[in-house]
């Protein structure tokens, strides 16, 4: 019995193993725990070291660490008042040229893309029908002509006769009758003849006028309706550019104002044509046409443009970037920048002559000097008195 109870037991070498091991757990949970709280200038831990100080921006605290590319310097420059535009360059004209009559197509003789000069055969109609009643009024009209002769010659007969007493009055005034019925029936020939022949002429679908064929709706042999299109011609020796501005800056432009479009990476420079006299209800904006020349048609139609509607030129003006101007909360609110001064910031409050968003400057008129040292950009949060420190550089 007692053999296999010492069967069963651990030898004495482990029991006293993890009786020491337990022993030490022991003494080391009842060390008193050590404080994990940074002394002060130590550093602490990393998130600690990169809270912003008071002032905000990335810096310690009470002051800004800025790149030099965080701070632009004013200058005096040229800024032009300017009114942005955009939109697609249309054809001024595009005709749509469109079947006179019904029938079957026997030929087309253009393509789409071709140029083509006024009055050049676009396209021929079946015409034996027409050119037949053309043919037959043509003789109906010389068969009135040849009665209207016969008419007239029998009535200087009887005129001759009613004098010599040979006839009655009224024989000669029938016969004055039958000359004004025959001038009637040759009046009535002609005027059929000119419609016979004028639907002979619709057989023929002729160009309108000179251009490019933008669209062929019509194959040879196809049989059309009255009123069917035909073809697209379109005249771009001159394109349009119908912009929207919006309506606070529709009184800065008139007809004749300077454009300047960027269009397939050239600057042409044109004109206003014209101002739309209304503001849109919806968008708030009034519509500016401007005419651009492609007397050599390098611009294709509906090519985008965007550019500027130029207006007034002002040089030697006191330029800031647009990216270091703010705004203050409220509609009163005067804008403002943050002026490096001293070492430290300042906000100074700015009067605003003319912005020009697309170049991203805009006009001081009072609130800076030249030379002035100003934070473009978003640094983060700033405030009045901090210290400035430039990276690699001076504050």
């Amino acid at each position: 019995m007692s053999r296999r109870i010492a069967e069963f037991l651990p030898p004495a070498r482990t029991l006293t193993c993890a009786a020491l091991l337990f022993a030490s757990a022991c003494s080391k949970a009842s060390e008193p725990a050590k404080s994990t709280t940074a002394a002060p200038g130590s550093g602490g831990s990393a998130a600690a070291g990169n809270t912003p100080g008071a002032a905000g921006g990335r810096g310690g605290r009470g002051g800004v660490v800025l790149a030099a590319s965080d701070i632009a310097t004013l200058q005096n420059g040229v800024i032009e008042d300017a009114v942005s535009v955009s939109g697609n360059l249309r054809p001024v004209e595009t005709i749509e040229v469109r079947s006179r009559l019904n029938g079957d197509i026997s030929g087309v003789y253009v393509q789409e893309g071709e140029r083509v000069r006024a009055g050049q055969l676009l396209a021929q109609f079946e015409s034996s029908q027409q050119e037949s009643s053309r043919r037959g009024a043509e003789a109906d009209r010389e068969a009135a002509r040849a009665q209207l002769q016969t008419a007239q010659w029998a009535a200087e007969q009887s005129t001759a006769l009613f004098k010599a007493g040979a006839i009655a009055e009224q024989e000669n005034r029938l016969a004055a009758q039958a000359v004004v019925a025959a001038r009637a029936a040759v009046a009535a020939s002609e005027a059929r003849l000119r419609t016979a022949s004028a639907l002979s002429t619709d057989t023929r679908v002729l160009a309108p006028s000179s251009g490019i064929i933008d669209r062929r709706s019509v194959q040879p042999g196809e049989r059309v309706a009255a009123s069917t299109p035909l073809f697209l011609l379109v005249r771009n020796e001159t394109l349009e550019l119908a912009a929207n501005v919006p309506s606070r800056l529709a009184n800065l432009v008139q007809p004749g104002q300077v454009v300047r479009l960027g269009v397939d990476n050239r600057i042409l420079e044109s004109r206003v044509s014209r101002v739309s006299p209304t503001v849109d209800p919806v968008s708030r904006s009034v519509t500016v046409y401007v005419k651009v020349p492609n007397t050599n048609g390098a611009i294709k139609g509906n090519t985008f443009a965007s550019g500027r509607i130029i207006g007034e030129r002002r040089t030697g003006a006191l330029l800031v970037p647009t990216n270091a101007i703010r705004q203050a909360p409220g509609a009163e609110a005067a804008p403002f920048v943050w002026r490096i001064a001293g070492g430290s910031l300042e906000k100074r409050n700015i009067t605003l002559g003319v912005v020009d968003e697309a170049t991203g400057v805009a006009e001081v008129k009072e609130g800076l000097s030249v030379g002035d040292r100003v934070i473009v950009g978003n640094v983060g949060a700033l405030g009045n008195g901090s210290k400035v420190t430039i990276a690699g550089g001076k504050s």
